[in-house]
């Protein structure tokens, strides 16, 4: 997570600061540097650090504390976004680019979202609508047909149903549950929606 307005550097531009080339840099001085400052994003292949904590360590001084807490503005990771939606990672990939979330930034070619974006997609889940959308019980506006209407895992049940339709509907599910987080019962409402949907035309 990048804390809200907190400027961020990778170590390309941490060894052009210090003065070395960065292979010397990678060789000679991360492991001592990574020992000390703590990557922002820990289970990321791409490094990023706070700019704040990387300049005060090439200057010999404390390292200032990072902000506590969350705020809405927060830069989530895929994973991180993940966590908050109890989805997978892949998954929060692939609504961004269905349009059922933001598209996000990108910082380093790292494709974040602010945790504002990634809470109102919980609490306004799938059918709703991205802005919000009726809240629950409110009695007014149109009803939706069933309860997972305009979910996008529909089509991911739907796919899996198509490839193994001999498979029960239990098995089915548990395999999409591995495969893209949530609860098995879930997935396994979802599977007998699309059972129960007349097939389309053609």
């Amino acid at each position: 997570m990048i804390p809200r307005n907190r400027p961020v550097i990778n170590e390309v531009d941490i060894a052009q600061q210090a003065g070395v080339p960065i292979a010397t840099w990678r060789r000679r001085d991360a492991p001592a540097f990574r020992r000390r400052v703590t990557s922002l994003f820990p289970h990321s292949r791409i490094l990023i650090y706070d700019r704040a904590q990387a300049t005060a360590y090439l200057a010999g001084r404390p390292l200032p504390e990072l902000p506590a807490g969350e705020h809405s503005d927060d830069l989530l990771s895929d994973q991180e976004a993940a966590a908050v939606l109890g989805i997978t990672a892949s998954t929060v990939r692939a609504y961004a680019t269905q349009g059922y979330i933001p598209p996000g930034t990108t910082v380093y070619s790292l494709r974040l979202w602010t945790r504002r974006d990634i809470t109102e997609r919980r609490d306004n889940p799938p059918g709703q609508g991205l802005g919000g959308g009726r809240p629950p019980g409110s009695g007014t506006g149109p009803r939706k047909a069933h309860p997972y209407e305009g979910d996008p895992r529909l089509h991911t049940a739907a796919e899996a149903l198509q490839a193994t339709p001999k498979d029960s509907r239990h098995s089915i599910a548990a395999s999409l549950a591995q495969q893209h987080g949530g609860s098995a019962r879930t997935w396994e409402r979802l599977v007998a929606q699309v059972q129960s949907q007349p097939p389309g035309p053609g």
